[in-house]
Protein backbone atom coordinates (compact mmCIF):
# COMPACT_ATOMS: atom_id res chain seq x y z
CA UNK A 1 0.00 0.00 0.00
CA UNK A 2 1.73 3.47 -0.95
CA UNK A 3 1.96 5.87 1.55
CA UNK A 4 0.06 9.83 1.00
CA UNK A 5 3.00 12.55 0.53
CA UNK A 6 1.84 15.37 2.21
CA UNK A 7 4.20 18.93 0.63
CA UNK A 8 3.81 22.67 2.17
CA UNK A 9 6.63 25.22 2.05
CA UNK A 10 6.82 29.40 3.79
CA UNK A 11 8.00 31.63 1.26
CA UNK A 12 11.33 33.43 3.15
CA UNK A 13 10.12 36.89 2.51
CA UNK A 14 9.75 38.19 6.12
CA UNK A 15 9.66 37.62 10.02
CA UNK A 16 6.95 34.75 11.32
CA UNK A 17 3.89 36.11 12.37
CA UNK A 18 0.88 35.28 14.00
CA UNK A 19 -0.54 34.53 11.19
CA UNK A 20 1.95 32.03 9.61
CA UNK A 21 1.38 30.04 12.83
CA UNK A 22 -2.17 30.13 12.83
CA UNK A 23 -2.70 29.44 9.13
CA UNK A 24 0.56 27.21 8.16
CA UNK A 25 2.89 26.66 10.83
CA UNK A 26 0.70 25.23 13.57
CA UNK A 27 -1.16 22.62 11.21
CA UNK A 28 1.25 21.43 9.51
CA UNK A 29 2.93 20.52 12.67
CA UNK A 30 -0.10 18.13 13.73
CA UNK A 31 -0.07 16.97 10.47
CA UNK A 32 3.58 16.07 10.88
CA UNK A 33 2.44 13.63 13.67
CA UNK A 34 -0.33 11.39 11.56
CA UNK A 35 0.71 8.02 11.15
CA UNK A 36 0.77 6.60 7.82
CA UNK A 37 1.44 10.53 5.87
CA UNK A 38 5.18 11.56 4.49
CA UNK A 39 5.83 14.91 5.11
CA UNK A 40 7.81 17.64 3.27
CA UNK A 41 8.44 20.77 4.63
CA UNK A 42 10.46 23.63 2.95
CA UNK A 43 11.79 27.19 3.25
CA UNK A 44 10.38 28.67 -0.01
CA UNK A 45 13.72 31.20 -0.85
CA UNK A 46 13.68 30.70 -4.79
CA UNK A 47 9.65 32.05 -4.23
CA UNK A 48 11.46 34.92 -2.18
CA UNK A 49 13.56 36.07 -5.08
CA UNK A 50 10.03 36.98 -6.92
CA UNK A 51 9.36 40.12 -4.41
CA UNK A 52 12.35 40.37 -2.23
CA UNK A 53 15.62 42.07 -3.51
CA UNK A 54 17.25 42.16 -0.01
CA UNK A 55 19.99 39.29 0.52
CA UNK A 56 19.86 39.71 4.11
CA UNK A 57 16.53 39.94 4.73
CA UNK A 58 16.02 36.84 2.91
CA UNK A 59 18.64 34.85 4.82
CA UNK A 60 17.12 36.41 8.16
CA UNK A 61 13.58 34.99 7.02
CA UNK A 62 14.96 31.81 6.11
CA UNK A 63 16.89 31.55 9.73
CA UNK A 64 13.47 32.68 11.37
CA UNK A 65 10.97 31.16 9.57
CA UNK A 66 13.05 27.28 10.51
CA UNK A 67 13.21 28.34 13.84
CA UNK A 68 9.65 28.91 13.86
CA UNK A 69 8.75 25.66 12.75
CA UNK A 70 11.16 23.60 14.82
CA UNK A 71 10.37 25.73 17.73
CA UNK A 72 6.73 24.84 17.31
CA UNK A 73 7.46 20.96 17.34
CA UNK A 74 8.80 19.97 13.51
CA UNK A 75 10.37 16.95 14.30
CA UNK A 76 13.14 16.77 11.20
CA UNK A 77 13.31 13.13 11.97
CA UNK A 78 9.96 11.98 11.54
CA UNK A 79 9.86 14.93 8.05
CA UNK A 80 11.64 15.64 5.27
CA UNK A 81 12.71 19.66 6.14
CA UNK A 82 14.67 21.26 3.65
CA UNK A 83 15.46 24.61 2.04
CA UNK A 84 14.56 24.98 -1.66
CA UNK A 85 17.21 26.25 -2.66
CA UNK A 86 19.33 23.30 -1.83
CA UNK A 87 17.49 21.10 -4.26
CA UNK A 88 18.52 21.59 -7.86
CA UNK A 89 16.41 19.72 -9.17
CA UNK A 90 13.59 21.90 -8.48
CA UNK A 91 14.38 24.56 -11.13
CA UNK A 92 15.68 21.91 -13.53
CA UNK A 93 12.06 20.39 -13.59
CA UNK A 94 10.56 23.84 -13.48
CA UNK A 95 11.94 24.04 -17.19
CA UNK A 96 10.79 20.82 -17.89
CA UNK A 97 7.05 21.79 -16.81
CA UNK A 98 7.51 24.86 -18.50
CA UNK A 99 7.44 23.18 -21.55
CA UNK A 100 4.54 21.78 -21.34
CA UNK A 101 2.38 24.04 -20.20
CA UNK A 102 0.83 26.58 -22.52
CA UNK A 103 1.22 30.22 -21.94
CA UNK A 104 -2.65 30.69 -21.86
CA UNK A 105 -3.05 28.47 -18.57
CA UNK A 106 0.17 30.75 -16.75
CA UNK A 107 -2.38 34.49 -18.17
CA UNK A 108 -4.87 33.65 -16.34
CA UNK A 109 -2.94 33.35 -13.16
CA UNK A 110 -4.07 35.43 -10.60
CA UNK A 111 -0.88 37.34 -9.55
CA UNK A 112 -0.17 38.10 -12.93
CA UNK A 113 -3.78 38.90 -13.74
CA UNK A 114 -4.43 41.87 -10.70
CA UNK A 115 -0.72 43.12 -11.75
CA UNK A 116 -1.90 44.07 -15.21
CA UNK A 117 -5.16 44.89 -14.06
CA UNK A 118 -3.41 47.43 -11.85
CA UNK A 119 -1.06 48.69 -14.72
CA UNK A 120 -4.48 48.62 -17.30
CA UNK A 121 -6.18 50.88 -14.43
CA UNK A 122 -3.12 53.32 -14.64
CA UNK A 123 -2.75 53.65 -18.15
CA UNK A 124 0.11 51.89 -18.47
CA UNK A 125 1.47 48.74 -20.51
CA UNK A 126 0.11 46.02 -18.92
CA UNK A 127 3.12 44.62 -17.99
CA UNK A 128 5.24 47.29 -16.63
CA UNK A 129 7.38 45.58 -13.74
CA UNK A 130 5.99 42.22 -14.03
CA UNK A 131 8.58 40.17 -14.21
CA UNK A 132 9.47 36.78 -15.88
CA UNK A 133 9.64 35.32 -11.99
CA UNK A 134 6.54 36.57 -10.93
CA UNK A 135 4.79 34.92 -14.16
CA UNK A 136 6.21 31.64 -13.99
CA UNK A 137 5.64 31.96 -10.39
CA UNK A 138 2.81 28.90 -10.83
CA UNK A 139 5.49 26.72 -12.82
CA UNK A 140 8.12 26.98 -9.89
CA UNK A 141 5.34 26.01 -7.39
CA UNK A 142 4.03 23.36 -9.96
CA UNK A 143 7.93 21.72 -9.76
CA UNK A 144 7.47 22.06 -5.93
CA UNK A 145 4.73 19.84 -5.33
CA UNK A 146 5.77 17.51 -8.48
CA UNK A 147 9.09 16.60 -7.66
CA UNK A 148 8.04 14.74 -4.69
CA UNK A 149 4.56 13.36 -6.18
CA UNK A 150 3.14 15.06 -3.36
CA UNK A 151 -0.85 13.80 -2.89
CA UNK A 152 -2.26 16.31 -0.78
CA UNK A 153 -1.38 19.77 -0.80
CA UNK A 154 -2.93 22.47 2.23
CA UNK A 155 -3.64 25.68 0.76
CA UNK A 156 -5.89 28.62 1.37
CA UNK A 157 -8.80 29.40 -0.87
CA UNK A 158 -6.86 31.92 -2.82
CA UNK A 159 -3.99 29.08 -4.12
CA UNK A 160 -6.57 26.61 -5.26
CA UNK A 161 -5.81 27.99 -8.82
CA UNK A 162 -2.11 26.75 -8.18
CA UNK A 163 -2.73 23.34 -7.56
CA UNK A 164 -5.13 23.27 -10.66
CA UNK A 165 -1.97 24.02 -12.62
CA UNK A 166 0.28 21.43 -11.28
CA UNK A 167 -2.63 19.43 -11.79
CA UNK A 168 -2.20 20.66 -15.76
CA UNK A 169 1.40 20.38 -15.84
CA UNK A 170 1.07 16.28 -14.13
CA UNK A 171 -1.20 15.75 -17.26
CA UNK A 172 0.72 17.14 -19.75
CA UNK A 173 3.57 15.73 -18.71
CA UNK A 174 2.41 12.23 -18.58
CA UNK A 175 0.30 12.61 -22.08
CA UNK A 176 3.52 13.03 -23.98
CA UNK A 177 6.08 11.24 -21.87
CA UNK A 178 4.50 8.25 -19.99
CA UNK A 179 2.67 8.23 -16.77
CA UNK A 180 5.23 9.60 -13.82
CA UNK A 181 3.56 12.34 -11.93
CA UNK A 182 0.94 12.48 -9.34
CA UNK A 183 -1.56 14.82 -9.71
CA UNK A 184 -1.83 16.70 -6.49
CA UNK A 185 -5.14 17.97 -4.15
CA UNK A 186 -5.77 20.79 -2.85
CA UNK A 187 -6.44 20.50 1.00
CA UNK A 188 -8.59 23.31 2.16
CA UNK A 189 -9.18 23.29 5.98
CA UNK A 190 -12.28 25.80 6.56
CA UNK A 191 -11.26 25.15 10.51
CA UNK A 192 -7.94 27.40 10.06
CA UNK A 193 -8.62 30.35 10.45
CA UNK A 194 -7.16 33.67 8.43
CA UNK A 195 -6.49 36.13 11.12
CA UNK A 196 -6.94 39.70 11.08
CA UNK A 197 -4.24 42.45 11.69
CA UNK A 198 -3.85 45.13 13.72
CA UNK A 199 -5.97 47.05 11.55
CA UNK A 200 -9.01 44.23 10.52
CA UNK A 201 -7.57 43.72 7.43
CA UNK A 202 -5.81 40.16 6.51
CA UNK A 203 -2.57 39.33 8.57
CA UNK A 204 0.24 40.15 6.07
CA UNK A 205 3.21 41.84 5.49
CA UNK A 206 2.25 43.54 2.55
CA UNK A 207 -0.15 45.60 5.02
CA UNK A 208 2.33 45.85 7.71
CA UNK A 209 -0.12 44.91 10.21
CA UNK A 210 0.85 41.87 11.84
CA UNK A 211 2.19 40.59 15.11
CA UNK A 212 5.58 38.81 15.03
CA UNK A 213 5.49 35.12 16.10
CA UNK A 214 7.94 35.38 18.96
CA UNK A 215 7.41 39.03 19.86
CA UNK A 216 8.65 39.21 23.64
CA UNK A 217 5.70 39.07 25.81
CA UNK A 218 5.84 42.81 26.73
CA UNK A 219 5.65 43.65 23.10
CA UNK A 220 3.32 41.22 22.00
CA UNK A 221 1.09 42.80 24.82
CA UNK A 222 1.49 46.53 23.32
CA UNK A 223 1.06 45.16 19.55
CA UNK A 224 -2.31 43.45 20.99
CA UNK A 225 -2.54 46.72 22.70
CA UNK A 226 -2.51 48.80 19.13
CA UNK A 227 -5.61 46.51 17.82
CA UNK A 228 -8.03 48.98 16.24
CA UNK A 229 -11.99 48.41 17.63
CA UNK A 230 -14.95 50.87 17.52
CA UNK A 231 -15.63 53.56 20.22
CA UNK A 232 -18.07 52.09 22.49
CA UNK A 233 -17.59 52.46 26.15
CA UNK A 234 -17.54 49.99 28.94
CA UNK A 235 -20.83 48.52 29.74
CA UNK A 236 -22.36 49.01 26.94
CA UNK A 237 -22.84 45.52 24.40
CA UNK A 238 -19.96 44.55 21.89
CA UNK A 239 -20.57 42.87 18.50
CA UNK A 240 -18.46 39.68 17.77
CA UNK A 241 -19.00 39.95 14.33
CA UNK A 242 -16.26 41.56 12.63
CA UNK A 243 -14.17 42.00 15.57
CA UNK A 244 -9.90 41.67 14.87
CA UNK A 245 -10.05 40.88 18.51
CA UNK A 246 -12.25 38.76 18.66
CA UNK A 247 -11.39 36.61 15.46
CA UNK A 248 -7.80 36.58 16.96
CA UNK A 249 -9.23 35.06 20.11
CA UNK A 250 -10.90 32.39 18.58
CA UNK A 251 -7.71 31.42 16.85
CA UNK A 252 -6.38 30.56 20.07
CA UNK A 253 -9.08 29.65 22.77
CA UNK A 254 -11.28 26.80 22.99
CA UNK A 255 -14.94 26.36 22.29
CA UNK A 256 -15.95 26.93 25.77
CA UNK A 257 -13.12 29.87 26.45
CA UNK A 258 -14.81 31.26 22.83
CA UNK A 259 -18.41 31.10 24.72
CA UNK A 260 -17.28 32.53 27.56
CA UNK A 261 -15.66 36.10 26.18
CA UNK A 262 -18.54 35.84 23.26
CA UNK A 263 -20.84 36.48 26.61
CA UNK A 264 -18.28 39.36 28.28
CA UNK A 265 -18.44 40.98 24.56
CA UNK A 266 -22.75 41.40 24.76
CA UNK A 267 -21.91 42.49 28.84
CA UNK A 268 -19.94 45.05 27.71
CA UNK A 269 -16.68 44.76 28.85
CA UNK A 270 -14.14 46.92 28.53
CA UNK A 271 -12.09 46.96 25.43
CA UNK A 272 -8.95 47.22 27.48
CA UNK A 273 -10.21 44.16 29.65
CA UNK A 274 -11.13 42.24 26.29
CA UNK A 275 -7.44 43.08 25.35
CA UNK A 276 -5.52 41.93 28.38
CA UNK A 277 -7.80 38.32 27.87
CA UNK A 278 -6.62 37.95 24.44
CA UNK A 279 -2.43 38.51 24.84
CA UNK A 280 -2.97 36.52 27.95
CA UNK A 281 -4.71 33.58 25.69
CA UNK A 282 -1.93 34.15 23.32
CA UNK A 283 0.88 34.17 25.36
CA UNK A 284 -0.03 31.16 27.21
CA UNK A 285 0.31 28.96 23.79
CA UNK A 286 3.50 31.03 22.67
CA UNK A 287 5.45 31.60 25.68
CA UNK A 288 6.26 27.97 25.98
CA UNK A 289 7.97 28.19 22.86
CA UNK A 290 9.84 31.39 23.22
CA UNK A 291 12.98 30.57 24.74
CA UNK A 292 12.99 27.17 22.11
CA UNK A 293 12.95 29.94 19.37
CA UNK A 294 15.48 32.55 20.75
CA UNK A 295 18.03 29.41 21.33
CA UNK A 296 17.60 28.45 17.77
CA UNK A 297 17.77 31.94 16.39
CA UNK A 298 21.43 32.03 18.19
CA UNK A 299 22.72 28.99 16.83
CA UNK A 300 22.36 29.11 12.95
CA UNK A 301 24.87 26.86 12.68
CA UNK A 302 22.42 23.85 14.05
CA UNK A 303 19.74 24.97 11.76
CA UNK A 304 22.06 24.52 9.17
CA UNK A 305 23.54 21.56 9.92
CA UNK A 306 19.23 20.17 10.21
CA UNK A 307 18.89 21.96 6.70
CA UNK A 308 21.86 20.35 5.48
CA UNK A 309 20.67 16.88 6.71
CA UNK A 310 16.77 17.40 5.05
CA UNK A 311 18.26 17.97 1.68
CA UNK A 312 20.51 14.91 1.60
CA UNK A 313 16.88 12.89 2.20
CA UNK A 314 15.39 14.98 -0.15
CA UNK A 315 17.61 14.75 -3.26
CA UNK A 316 17.70 10.76 -2.17
CA UNK A 317 14.25 11.21 -3.59
CA UNK A 318 14.87 14.06 -6.19
CA UNK A 319 18.05 12.90 -7.66
CA UNK A 320 16.92 9.61 -9.08
CA UNK A 321 13.64 10.80 -10.21
CA UNK A 322 15.25 13.53 -12.08
CA UNK A 323 17.25 11.12 -13.74
CA UNK A 324 14.36 8.86 -15.03
CA UNK A 325 12.47 12.06 -16.56
CA UNK A 326 15.60 13.37 -17.93
CA UNK A 327 15.24 9.69 -19.41
CA UNK A 328 11.53 9.87 -20.87
CA UNK A 329 12.34 13.40 -22.50
CA UNK A 330 15.55 12.41 -24.35
CA UNK A 331 18.25 13.90 -22.51
CA UNK A 332 20.25 10.40 -22.62
CA UNK A 333 23.59 9.89 -23.23
CA UNK A 334 24.48 9.37 -26.99
CA UNK A 335 25.59 5.80 -26.45
CA UNK A 336 22.13 4.64 -24.90
CA UNK A 337 20.18 2.93 -27.11
CA UNK A 338 16.25 4.37 -27.23
CA UNK A 339 14.25 3.62 -24.24
CA UNK A 340 12.68 0.40 -26.15
CA UNK A 341 12.67 -2.06 -23.15
CA UNK A 342 11.11 0.56 -20.95
CA UNK A 343 8.37 1.52 -23.31
CA UNK A 344 7.92 -2.31 -23.97
CA UNK A 345 7.56 -2.74 -20.38
CA UNK A 346 4.66 0.27 -20.03
CA UNK A 347 2.86 -1.16 -23.40
CA UNK A 348 2.63 -4.33 -21.39
CA UNK A 349 -0.41 -3.71 -19.77
CA UNK A 350 -3.56 -1.67 -21.39
CA UNK A 351 -3.13 2.15 -19.72
CA UNK A 352 -5.19 5.21 -19.57
CA UNK A 353 -3.66 8.50 -20.80
CA UNK A 354 -5.22 11.98 -19.17
CA UNK A 355 -5.02 15.32 -21.14
CA UNK A 356 -6.12 18.11 -21.73
CA UNK A 357 -7.61 19.82 -24.82
CA UNK A 358 -6.97 23.59 -26.24
CA UNK A 359 -10.76 24.08 -24.91
CA UNK A 360 -9.79 23.66 -21.41
CA UNK A 361 -11.95 20.37 -21.30
CA UNK A 362 -10.19 17.06 -19.89
CA UNK A 363 -10.14 13.85 -21.08
CA UNK A 364 -9.11 10.44 -20.98
CA UNK A 365 -8.42 7.22 -22.93
CA UNK A 366 -7.86 4.15 -22.69
CA UNK A 367 -5.15 2.19 -24.95
CA UNK A 368 -4.32 -1.60 -24.67
CA UNK A 369 -1.18 -3.06 -24.31
CA UNK A 370 -0.88 -2.66 -27.66
CA UNK A 371 -1.73 1.23 -28.36
CA UNK A 372 -4.49 0.47 -30.02
CA UNK A 373 -7.72 2.86 -28.80
CA UNK A 374 -10.65 1.16 -26.70
CA UNK A 375 -12.35 3.48 -24.43
CA UNK A 376 -12.98 7.43 -25.33
CA UNK A 377 -14.02 9.32 -22.63
CA UNK A 378 -16.57 12.82 -23.12
CA UNK A 379 -14.99 16.09 -21.88
CA UNK A 380 -15.33 17.12 -18.25
CA UNK A 381 -14.71 20.39 -17.00
CA UNK A 382 -12.97 19.19 -14.21
CA UNK A 383 -9.62 17.09 -14.12
CA UNK A 384 -10.47 15.83 -10.69
CA UNK A 385 -14.18 14.25 -11.99
CA UNK A 386 -11.92 12.57 -14.85
CA UNK A 387 -9.40 11.16 -12.42
CA UNK A 388 -12.53 9.80 -10.16
CA UNK A 389 -13.76 8.04 -13.48
CA UNK A 390 -10.79 6.58 -14.32
CA UNK A 391 -10.44 5.24 -10.47
CA UNK A 392 -13.76 3.62 -10.98
CA UNK A 393 -12.86 1.38 -14.25
CA UNK A 394 -9.25 0.80 -12.60
CA UNK A 395 -10.75 -0.73 -9.60
CA UNK A 396 -14.35 -2.14 -10.11
CA UNK A 397 -13.30 -2.99 -14.03
CA UNK A 398 -16.50 -3.92 -16.58
CA UNK A 399 -18.50 -3.78 -13.52
CA UNK A 400 -18.61 0.15 -13.34
CA UNK A 401 -19.28 0.51 -17.46
CA UNK A 402 -22.81 0.38 -16.66
CA UNK A 403 -22.16 3.45 -14.21
CA UNK A 404 -20.18 5.84 -16.71
CA UNK A 405 -21.76 4.72 -19.86
CA UNK A 406 -22.84 7.89 -20.29
CA UNK A 407 -19.21 9.22 -19.69
CA UNK A 408 -17.20 6.89 -22.38
CA UNK A 409 -17.52 5.76 -25.86
CA UNK A 410 -15.76 2.64 -27.60
CA UNK A 411 -13.62 3.20 -30.55
CA UNK A 412 -14.49 2.30 -33.76
CA UNK A 413 -14.30 -1.72 -34.46
CA UNK A 414 -13.80 -2.44 -30.58
CA UNK A 415 -15.72 -5.20 -28.77
CA UNK A 416 -16.91 -4.92 -25.64
CA UNK A 417 -15.21 -8.00 -24.75
CA UNK A 418 -12.11 -6.44 -25.83
CA UNK A 419 -13.08 -3.28 -23.02
CA UNK A 420 -13.66 -5.63 -20.26
CA UNK A 421 -10.19 -7.71 -20.86
CA UNK A 422 -8.17 -4.83 -20.61
CA UNK A 423 -10.11 -3.61 -17.62
CA UNK A 424 -10.08 -6.91 -15.92
CA UNK A 425 -6.14 -6.66 -16.59
CA UNK A 426 -5.69 -3.66 -15.20
CA UNK A 427 -7.74 -4.46 -12.17
CA UNK A 428 -5.62 -7.58 -11.78
CA UNK A 429 -2.34 -5.77 -11.74
CA UNK A 430 -3.57 -2.96 -9.15
CA UNK A 431 -4.62 -6.02 -7.05
CA UNK A 432 -1.43 -7.07 -6.94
Amino acid sequence: MSIARFLTGITTSGTPHLGNYVGSIRPAVRASLVQGVESFYFLADYHALIKVDEPTRIQRSTLEIAASWLAAGLDPARVVFYRQSDIPEIPELTWFLTCVLGKGVLNRAHAYKAAVDKNTAASADPDTDVTAGLFMYPVLMGADILMFNAHKVPVGRDQVQHIEMARDMAHSFNHRYGDHFVPPEAVIDDNVATLPGLDGRKMSKSYNNTIALFASREQLEKSIAAIVTDSKAPGEPKSTDGSALFQLYQAFASTEETEALSQAFADGIAWGQAKQIVFERIDHEIAPMRASYQALINDPAKIEAILNAGAIKARAIARPFMTRLRQAVGLRKLDQQSDASSKAARLALPVFKQYREADGQFFFKLLSSEGRLLLQSVGFASPKIAGQTIAALQTQGSAALADVAHLVRFADMVQSGDVASALKALTEAKAK
